[in-house]
């Protein structure tokens, strides 16, 4: 098979990685890629915002399956496009994805289906959100209902910071049209943890729940970012407690997206928390985490191509996916500045080291004459893989000393939740 993978970020560089290794395929290509994509996978400089462009790719090139990385070709109907052409592809369509593309639609389908989540109210007009961020028990979350590329959640303690939070969503406009709706939601206690399903429209497999770290500094300080590391598997979740997922959140899921007529064929990421009253949902997403898949796929045995064509023929209720009885560790390198503004065009240092015990995944990179550069927030996705989880957070790091460039930054402490 000739395979496409469409976007260009750590994810999609892991995702490039698993399906080179399967006996499906021939040649893997990606849309637009980045320079560490481009040593694995024929690149194609498309956007991936461009649908119409890179269905005329595929078309062009006889691509056998197209796999999505990011979830904005998917909330933009990529999926109903190639598959009203005949084309192959893997995802949600554009109504199923509307379960990461409006929190508020997310919102409505775990209210409907008895969905454990938090408490919450939405909002589209700015007046009436203010009057009850004025009166509800602090501190809560303020999340934009759209697409805001994993910033678009503000923890407010005080009342002055939900304000200047409304502003800053409904007036200021800081995420575009992903703030003309906001969710004021009560703030829950607990670890998080991401769980990753692959669903044909009614079964679902599980790949190993893992843990993102989305602040951007260590001990879960400052801002959202779209993901400073992962790490897998997450000890604090048992046999009893994935299948009490499976049973409460996930299927129900699945079967209320079928009764609203959005048939969910895709990757269906749950962010979970973990509260004393039980597991809850924070939010979907349509597709895989990132960096969540920099761990996942690199403990996987299964052939991820077989399981996205098991899912696409509705043939997932006897597959089995496995995995290798390991751990993974991902620390991200990102730009100084990140997650507000940073400089691009910083030449890495150390990129031509082995790294034999180590994948580096390439996130924000570009190619100048010969150089390796910056060419985004996240820069770089170190994943180690070790028989413990202290081993596999020590080759991580001892891999991401050997990388540097100006203004390179990095959390410490990827990892360690998992210890405790």
């Amino acid at each position: 098979m000739k395979v496409l993978i469409i976007g260009g970020g750590g994810r999609e560089h892991a995702l490039v990685w698993k399906v080179k290794q399967s006996e499906y395929v021939k040649q893997v290509y990606c849309a637009p890629g980045n320079a560490g994509i481009a040593r694995d996978a024929i690149c194609e400089d498309i956007p991936a915002s461009d649908i119409k462009g890179i269905f005329h790719f595929a078309s062009r090139k006889r691509i056998d399956l197209t796999i999505v990385g990011p979830e904005a070709p998917l909330v933009d109907g990529i999926v109903d496009l190639f598959e009203s052409n005949g084309f192959p592809i893997f995802g949600p369509s554009e109504k199923a994805a509307e379960i990461e593309g409006s929190k508020v639609f997310a919102k409505y389908v775990l209210e409907k289906n008895d969905i454990p989540t938090a408490q919450y109210q939405a909002f589209s007009e700015f007046d009436e959100a203010k009057r009850y961020v004025k009166s509800v028990d602090l501190p809560v979350v303020i999340k934009a209902d759209g697409l805001a590329a994993g910033k678009g959640v503000l923890l407010c303690d005080t009342r002055e910071k939900a304000l200047a939070a409304l502003t800053k969503i409904m007036v200021d406009k800081a995420f575009g049209s992903a703030g003309r709706k906001v969710i004021v939601e009560e703030f829950l206690q607990g670890q998080e943890v991401s769980l990753i399903g692959i669903s044909d429209g009614e079964h679902l497999v599980y790949l190993v729940p893992s843990q993102d770290h989305k602040r951007i500094y260590d001990n879960d300080q400052g801002p959202n970012t779209g993901g400073m590391g992962a790490y897998a598997p997450v000890p604090f979740i048992d046999n009893g407690l994935l299948e009490r997922v499976k049973k409460e959140i996930m299927l129900p899921t699945i079967q209320g997206l079928a009764l609203e007529e959005r048939p969910y064929r895709g990757v269906l990421y749950a962010g979970l928390i973990l509260t004393k009253q039980g597991p809850k949902v924070l939010e979907f997403n349509c597709r895989f985490g990132d960096p969540e898949a920099q761990v996942i796929l690199p403990l996987a045995k299964s052939d991820l191509v077989e399981a996205v064509m098991a899912a696409r023929d509705g043939n997932l209720k006897d597959f089995r996916w496995k995995n290798h009885k390991q751990h993974a560790v991902c620390v991200v390198i990102a730009s100084g500045g990140y997650p507000g503004s940073y400089e691009k065009n910083k030449k890495i240092f150390g990129l031509e080291h082995s790294f034999n015990d180590a994948f580096v995944y390439h996130a924000g990179t570009k190619e100048i004459e010969n150089d390796i550069v910056t060419a985004g927030g996240r820069v770089l996705g170190v994943t180690a893989l070790g028989k413990s989880l202290p081993e596999a957070m020590q080759k991580a790091y001892a891999a991401v000393g050997r990388i540097t460039f100006d203004g390179a930054y990095y959390r410490k402490d990827i990892g360690a939740k998992g210890l405790l």
